[in-house]
């Protein structure tokens, strides 16, 4: 081995990659600072849970079984590796304990071997599986490249080097020294020999022959080489030594410029994930009033002023950057996406690289700008904002990028905005804020706060939103509900019930928090009357807010609204506080998931933190207490739709299909491979219930026919939007006759008190006369 050439090698190599990690370390300070070193223990035990034990790999089984053969290689060789390199150095190194003289009297030497053997033959067999995909059975979730095929090269080619170099070594180590007498290099060749051999101990004095135990891939190897000449063997060692000792470095290098810079982002990435509750998006700022002051000075001095929302790529916080470094491109975000599944322009990994890669194409000018402002002590410069031809601010456009680039001239300029430039409008506008891709994301990247950041500066500053959003919008503000019908009406639904308003029994423990739909929405009316009938039946002690109740604001703040999120926000905080001030609101329940999460998970940011429950939480709670007793059979196969905000944001995935379980007759299916956590959007989330979906291809008829191919004669719902979508989804595949589409309280309902509820429309608007009809 050759000291001078190890060093060399190790050192040239080593700082180069010191180099390309400087400039990615750099380029990861453009973005906004922010505070990801809280609840450090919390951080610790999802690192370990997804980074190290890579839970979520499981999800696609044979991808995800290869992948975790690799990573483990990775682990076991690091050692492998740094022995390798030692012995450039001094030929019998051994990492001190994994001579096969053993350490201790322990044969850690021998179980090392052994396990790496093991280890490196699992690699490659992982590695062919990933070979497969990608060349003979191609996935097309995955991003299709050479680079891919050259790293899985490298890596079967590290473990074939390693095998070769053991198994050449133990030939010349069984064949010894002799022969070596007499020849014209004698010193040379017999001195290279030793060190091939020099970290093998003594000469065994067994035949050579292949054995399972300590070196099975070794032996093997030389089993095969045998019979090769002495110069031969000895060549062969030295290409395996110097092959798999050069490329982990080489490998080391390539990182920084291809998707698999993951290899060491993404420990780092699950660590610093973010520990909210995952159904709170980050606050813009305290108060109402607060935003409208953040966007009266982008208007008037935007070089000046701090974000709204997200504009240029430098708007975006560090942690963001370090999830567009840690994509691995495996589209499993967008094999879930249901826009993407249903042909909408978004994919949420063609986002993030799409975001990376104008990163990584502006990242001198980025890196420029931040050092200036670092000099300066001041903020990333912000330039202003553009203009077009006529002077008008942040115009909207629909190119693509290399269109708009050829038109503006933009090429080069780091500072351009993303939407249009960089990321189609419509790729943000068909997003339903489902979560699906973070749930799927093995490495922890989030989708939909940076969807919602973008949103956020079309709506907030420029202006630019879908035009079917115009009506919600002022009708949440003025009426507080986005169908814009009358406050006064709020409580309709409740007519001949005798259901108690907190204005009256302002000290009632229990809070029924009814919601827009189930206020205002014929179908949905249903759903809060079946809730309070059962709620009385058990003897619980609520009561309704009424007209005091107005509009979460989830649709305004997922559309990017924040301003008016927060308005809305700030009234029904102050409405539930005065209420738990006079001793009341001890418990809050709602069938609507999207108010179950925004009170639960986002209104603490106002001051407003309340135990809240969904309506299926607590109804199995009045169940288990036998305060509510299922007798009457509901006969057939019900099969049940997880709502988004219910499931994937809050984790209640039981308790709906338990009460169905509890009822008699009641024969619970599953629509197979997409349920629970992989269960379907209804295309509602995110403000889509109030616009018209991109294409032909509806995401709640495809959701349907996934629930209608489980023979089911009932769908349960236990949100009133997704019954609102299912319910047309089932018009839409001619089966609103023979299908039946309840929420759980319904079928609870039927079950406890009376028979069939009759088959009702489904409105997503639901006027109240024929003349609020025809407007």
């Amino acid at each position: 081995m050759n000291p001078l050439l190890m060093f060399l090698m190790i050192f040239g190599l080593a700082g180069a990659f010191a180099y390309s990690a400087g400039r990615r370390w750099s380029l990861l300070q453009v973005g906004r600072p922010e505070d990801r070193f809280d609840d450090v223990p919390e951080r610790v035990k999802g690192t370990a849970i997804y980074a190290l034990a890579q839970k979520k790999m499981h999800y696609y089984r044979l991808a995800g079984a290869a992948h975790m053969l690799i990573f483990l290689g990775f682990v076991v060789l690091l050692a492998r590796s740094i022995i390798l390199w030692g012995r450039g150095f001094d030929p019998s190194f051994n990492l001190f304990i994994l001579g096969p003289e053993g350490f201790l009297g322990l044969p850690l030497g021998h179980a090392y071997e052994f396990l790496k053997d093991v280890i490196a033959s699992l690699v490659i067999v992982g590695a062919l599986v990933f070979l497969y995909f990608r060349v003979i059975k191609v996935d097309p979730r995955m991003t299709k490249s050479g680079e891919a095929i050259l790293i899985l090269g490298i890596i079967m080619t590290m473990m074939l080097a390693d095998m070769l170099y053991d198994g050449a070594s133990m030939v010349l180590h069984h064949k010894g020294l002799a022969g070596c007498t007499g020849r014209n290099l004698e010193p040379e060749y017999c001195e290279a020999v030793r060190k091939v051999v020099a970290p093998l101990g003594p000469a065994p004095t067994q035949p050579l022959a292949w054995a399972p135990f300590p070196s099975p891939a070794g032996s093997l190897f030389a089993t095969l080489l045998a019979g090769v000449p002495r110069d031969t063997l000895l060549v062969i060692a030295k290409i395996g030594f110097w092959t798999h000792a050069s490329l982990v470095l080489i490998f080391l290098n390539i990182l920084p410029y291809s998707k698999h810079f993951h290899v060491i982002t993404a420990v780092f990435n699950v660590f610093f994930r973010s520990v909210e509750p995952r159904g709170r998006l980050p606050l813009m700022a305290p108060s109402a009033e607060a935003i409208g002051e953040m966007v009266m000075k982008m208007a008037e001095e935007p070089a000046k002023a701090e974000p709204v929302g997200v504009n240029k790529i430098q708007d975006f916080t560090w942690k963001a950057i370090l999830d567009f470094y840690t994509c691995t491109e495996c589209g499993r975000c967008s094999d879930n996406c249901p826009a993407h599944k249903t042909g909408k322009l978004l994919s949420p990994k063609q986002l993030t690289l799409n975001l990376r890669d104008h990163l990584y194409d502006h990242d001198s000018e980025l890196i420029a700008l931040k050092h200036e402002a670092d000099r300066v002590g001041s903020a990333l410069p912000r330039p202003e904002a553009t203009t077009d031809d006529n002077g008008e601010v942040g115009p909207y456009r629909s190119e693509p990028e290399g269109a708009q680039a050829q038109a503006n001239g933009a090429a080069g300029d780091a500072s351009k905005d993303l939407v249009a430039n960089v990321i189609h409008p419509d790729v943000l506008w068909a997003c339903t804020t489902c979560r699906a891709c973070e749930e799927q994301c093995p490495v922890m990247i989030s989708y939909v706060d940076k969807i919602v950041e973008m949103r956020r500066h079309l709506v907030l500053v420029k202006g630019e939103f879908p035009a079917q959003l115009n009506g919600p919008f002022q009708a949440m503000e003025v009426n507080g509900n986005p169908w814009n019908l009358a406050r006064m009406d709020r409580a309709n639904w409740a007519e001949g019930l005798d259901v108690p308003m907190m204005s009256d029994n302002p000290k009632a423990e229990v809070l029924y928090w009814v919601g827009c739909a189930a206020s205002y929405d014929d179908r949905a009316k249903k759903i809060a009357r079946a809730t309070a009938r059962l709620l009385k039946a058990a003897g619980v002690d609520f009561a309704i807010l009424g007209q005091e109740e107005t509009c979460t604001g989830d649709p305004a703040r997922r559309a990017g609204n924040e301003y008016l999120f927060a308005m809305l926000a700030e009234q029904n905080v102050a409405t539930l506080k005065g209420y738990k001030d006079q001793g009341g609101v001890k418990k809050i329940i709602t069938a609507c998931p999207h108010c179950f999460n925004t009170i639960l998970n986002e209104y603490p940011d106002f001051g407003a933190k309340f135990e809240v429950v969904h309506h299926t939480d607590f109804l199995l709670g009045l169940v288990a207490e036998r305060k509510l007793s299922p007798k009457n059979p509901v006969k057939g196969k019900v099969v049940f739709h997880d709502s988004c905000y219910l499931g994937r944001y809050n984790d209640v995935y039981e308790q709906p299909r338990d009460i169905l379980k509890s009822i008699p007759g009641v024969e619970l299916v599953e629509a197979e491979g997409w349920n629970r956590n992989k269960g379907l959007c209804c295309g509602a989330g995110g403000a889509q219930f109030w616009m018209e979906e991109q294409n032909k291809d509806r995401v709640n008829v495809k959701r349907t026919l996934q629930l209608l191919q489980t023979e089911a004669k009932t769908i349960a719902t236990a949100c009133p939007f997704c019954q609102t979508m299912i319910t047309d989804g089932l018009k839409a595949h001619g089966k609103e006759e023979s299908v039946r589409q309840l929420d759980v309280s319904e079928i609870l309902l039927e079950s406890c008190l009376e028979g069939a509820p009759k088959k009702e429309k489904s409105k997503k608007a639901a006027p109240e006369t024929e003349a609020q009809a025809e407007a």
